[in-house]
């Protein structure tokens, strides 16, 4: 692993395609009130990132984060065999409510799936990407209805049952609830996937940038008030039975 300024993380390894991963790590704090609000005179929550350690081996990361309002947030990143494991702790010192209620890993996979170029169609690489509804798994392209209206466009958002609806990102808002918090891709080649998912979640989004989104759920901290939240990163060779396996036992109680 690596880390770039202002806030990228970049997953490295000879195996992956395109080499490396990158992620906008976090690309934003966001305000409640959002699905249909101005992104940027409204949502974002201003916050500055700081890399406090990585390790000689590069596979233990620490990051904290200072947001605007005051909320204190560290992620601990650890890289392991097929996974990334994610602890984010947030503490609000203040005598204030935190306006940060969620948060956007934004992960780039064009080059993961075969379709690395800029520009052109930004739903080209729809059929190698996602997610469980019903309790399967189905491919993007295969997702109906998909909602096309929203303030902004392109992408997708599928929120679980226990979010509020004005919460959430600006995009086209699907009226499928997704059956577990995981939301991922195949790789051009087919031979590997990449997954990912955090507890609690905000929602899962399929973005503009040929990127995935789950998104993490802070629901505003109280005054003195702490939380953690946990994520993982699953690329690994294309099994996915092995994937909920691994997935239900890393969230033997996830959201949903």
């Amino acid at each position: 692993m690596s880390y770039e300024a202002p806030h990228w993380l970049v997953i490295h390894g000879d195996h992956i395609p395109g080499k490396q991963v990158r992620i906008n790590y976090l690309e934003a704090y966001c305000r409640a009130n959002s699905t249909d609000a101005d992104w940027v005179k409204h949502t974002v929550v201003k916050h500055e990132a700081q890399l406090i350690s990585l390790n000689e081996e590069k596979t233990v990361l620490r990051i904290g984060d200072r947001v605007s309002d005051g909320l204190i947030v560290e992620h601990t990143i650890k890289a392991g065999r097929e996974e990334i494991e994610i602890v984010i702790s947030a503490h609000n010192p203040t005598n204030q409510t935190s306006e940060a209620h969620w948060a956007q890993p934004c992960i780039r996979l064009g080059d993961f799936t075969g379709f690395p170029d800029r520009g052109g169609d930004l739903n080209d690489y729809l059929g190698k990407c996602f997610l469980f509804l019903n309790g399967k798994l189905l491919r993007m392209t295969e997702v109906k209805p998909w909602a096309m209206k929203a303030r902004y466009t392109p992408g997708l958002v599928w929120c679980p049952r226990d979010v509020p609806r004005d919460e959430l990102n600006p995009r086209p808002l699907s009226s499928l609830v997704p059956s577990n918090g995981l939301i991922g891709c195949f790789s051009g080649d087919e031979t590997m996937l990449f997954a990912v998912a955090f507890e609690p979640y905000q929602e899962l989004f399929q973005g503009g940038a040929r990127c995935l989104h789950s998104d993490v759920r802070l629901g505003g901290l109280e005054p003195g008030e702490k939380k953690q939240i946990k994520g993982r990163i699953y690329l690994m060779k294309n099994n996915v039975p092995l994937l909920l396996q691994r997935y239900q036992s890393d969230f033997p109680e996830p959201g949903g």
